[in-house]
C-alpha cells in the first residue's frame, strides 16, 4: 500500500488582512499539505498570491471550489461563513472558522490551541471555531494564571489596533495620516483634526465611527445593547466559554488606537485566594507561548511596535496593589493577525490533518 496522500488545505479568505498573515505562517510552519488552495470572492479571484515559495492564484469561493478539501479554514466575514461552512462540511471537509458565526454554538467547539486542545476531536457540526483576535492574544496569560489561582472578576481594556478592522482598517489608517503629515497646528483647537480630515477624506468611507490619526476611539464593533459593543461582550463570552468558567466576571472596554498592528491590553485579574507576584511572574515564565517583558528601570515592557510579527504573547507592567490581595494588574501584547487569528487557525488544521494520518 503507498502511502496516503496528503490532506488539501483550503484558505477561504486569502486575500484578507488575515489571509494574508495566515499564508506567511504557512510558509513558515512545517509543511504538512499536499495543495493549498487559495479561495475568495469574485472581486479577488485571478489574483496571484505566493505560500510555500509556490504563486498560487486565487479561486471564486463556491460549491464547485470546496469539492476534495479536507480541511477548510474560514478567514471572512460571519455572513459568508455562515453560508458556506455547511457546504464545506456536506463536501467532507472539517472547518476551522475565525468569524464569530458559530462561537456561541454549543455544538461547535471555541478553541486555543495548547490550551484547549482536546476539543477539536468534539466537533459533532464538523465546525472549529477560533475566538476574537482579542480573546487570542488575553487568553495564554489569563490562562496560565486562572489555572494557578482560580480566575474569579476580569477588568479589561483593549486598545485595539486598525487592523483588527481588516485592510479597510489599515487603509484608512494610512490615508488619514498621509492628510495630516506636515499639519503641525492640528490637534491644538476643539475639533480640528476631525474638519481637516472629514474635508480631505470622506467620513461614510472609514470603518470607524470618528477619526483614527491623532485620537483613539473608544468604540469596536457593533451595538449589543446596554452601551455595550459586540466586540466587549465577545470578549466576556469566549473566555468563558473557553476557560469552562461560566460565572466569571468580565467588564471590558475596546478602544481603537492610531496602531497599524498588535492589539495591547491593560488586565485586572482576580482569584479565588490571594496570590504573590512572584507566584505570578513563575506561573507567567513557565506558560507556553508567553514571553515576560517586565524591567521598568530599563523600559523594558511590551509594546505593539515591538511585538508584530511575532506568534508569542508578550506580558509587562506586571504589578499589585496592597488594596487588593487577591488580584494582580499587568499588561498583555500581542499581535492581532498573527497571534491574535492565523497561527491558532494554523495550529488548529495541523492537529486535525494529524487526526486525519498526516
Amino acid at each position: 500500500m503507498g502511502e496516503r496522500p496528503r490532506p488539501t488545505l483550503a484558505i477561504v479568505g486569502a486575500s484578507g488582512a488575515v489571509g494574508e498573515v495566515m499564508l506567511d505562517v504557512l510558509s513558515q510552519r512545517a509543511d504538512v499539505w499536499g495543495e493549498i488552495r487559495l479561495l475568495a470572492s469574485a472581486r479577488t479571484a485571478g489574483r496571484t498570491m505566493t505560500v510555500r515559495g509556490e504563486d498560487v492564484t486565487v479561486r471564486e469561493l463556491g460549491p464547485d471550489t470546496l469539492e476534495n478539501v479536507d480541511v477548510a479554514v474560514f478567514l471572512v466575514p460571519p455572513g459568508v461563513a455562515t453560508t458556506y461552512a455547511p457546504v464545506a462540511v456536506a463536501a467532507g471537509a472539517v472547518v476551522i472558522d475565525a468569524s464569530r458565526a458559530f462561537r456561541a454554538e454549543e455544538d461547535v467547539p471555541l478553541v486555543v490551541h495548547g490550551y484547549n486542545t482536546a476539543q477539536i476531536a468534539n466537533r459533532p457540526r464538523g465546525i472549529v471555531s477560533t475566538p476574537t483576535g482579542a480573546t487570542l492574544v488575553l487568553l495564554d496569560a489569563v490562562g496560565a494564571l486562572h489555572s494557578g489561582w482560580g480566575l474569579t472578576d476580569l477588568v479589561v481594556t483593549a486598545l485595539e489596533a486598525a487592523s483588527g478592522a481588516g485592510e479597510a482598517g489599515v487603509e484608512r489608517l494610512h490615508q488619514e495620516i498621509e492628510s495630516i503629515a506636515g499639519q503641525r497646528g492640528l490637534g491644538r483647537h476643539i475639533a480640528d483634526v476631525r474638519r481637516h480630515i472629514d474635508a480631505e477624506l470622506s467620513p461614510e468611507d472609514s470603518p470607524f465611527p470618528a477619526p483614527l490619526a491623532l485620537n483613539v476611539v473608544p468604540w469596536s464593533g457593533q451595538a449589543a445593547g446596554a452601551g455595550w459593543s459586540t466586540a466587549e461582550m465577545s470578549l466576556r463570552d469566549e473566555l468563558r466559554k473557553i476557560l469552562d468558567r461560566p460565572s466569571l466576571h468580565v467588564a471590558a472596554t475596546t478602544i481603537r488606537v492610531p496602531v497599524i498592528s498588535s492589539h495591547a491590553m491593560s488586565v485586572h485579574a482576580r482569584f479565588e485566594s490571594p496570590v504573590s507576584l512572584d507566584g505570578v511572574r513563575t506561573a507567567l515564565l513557565q506558560a507556553a507561548d508567553v514571553v515576560v517583558l517586565d524591567d521598568v528601570d530599563h523600559d523594558d515592557w511590551p509594546t505593539p511596535v515591538d511585538v508584530t510579527g511575532s506568534d508569542p504573547t508578550f506580558v509587562g507592567r506586571i504589578r499589585q496593589t496592597p488594596d487588593f490581595p487577591d488580584a494582580v494588574d499587568f499588561v498583555v501584547c500581542g499581535d492581532n493577525l498573527r497571534k491574535g487569528g492565523a497561527t491558532n487557525a494554523a495550529q488548529i488544521a495541523e492537529a486535525v490533518a494529524a487526526e486525519l494520518g498526516a
